[in-house]
């Protein structure tokens, strides 16, 4: 990475979390359905991995299908990419499911932790390493 790249400030407020294998959500938009899984998330929003195409400014409906429980919100989609997803920002958020979407923000920002931790090699007896 270059010095200026580097030295050139974020505009994002929320740190992102990569999303674990099993943080999908059911959304809405237009009319139509689909189920998608959620590529990283945020207090701010979350990325859904879709071929989907959407405009920005499009109001989308989105249910998490998590074990944290129900968490249903509207989203304002952000940012798109082509073939790959899209960024949605939150709108509303139920009172009723704050705490849920709390919980899996934590229990993913706790998985990232410990995927990137630096790991501890073991001896065995006969001096080679296992894990």
């Amino acid at each position: 990475m270059s010095a200026f790249a580097s030295s050139v400030p974020s505009r994002r407020r929320t740190i992102r979390l990569l999303a674990t294998w099993d943080v999908w959500v059911y959304w809405e938009c237009g009319g139509r359905g689909d189920v998608s899984h959620v590529r990283d998330l945020s207090t701010a929003g979350i990325f859904i991995e879709t071929p989907r195409r959407r405009s920005k400014g499009d109001l989308v409906e989105v249910h998490f299908l998590v074990p944290e429980g129900q968490i249903s919100l509207d989203g304002i989609v952000t940012q798109t990419e082509a073939a790959k997803g899209l960024g949605l920002k939150y709108q509303t958020v139920a009172a009723k499911d704050i705490c849920n979407l709390t919980s899996l923000l934590d229990r993913v920002r706790s998985e990232s932790l410990t995927q990137f931790a630096p790991r501890r090699l073991v001896y065995g007896p006969d001096g080679d390493s296992s894990r």
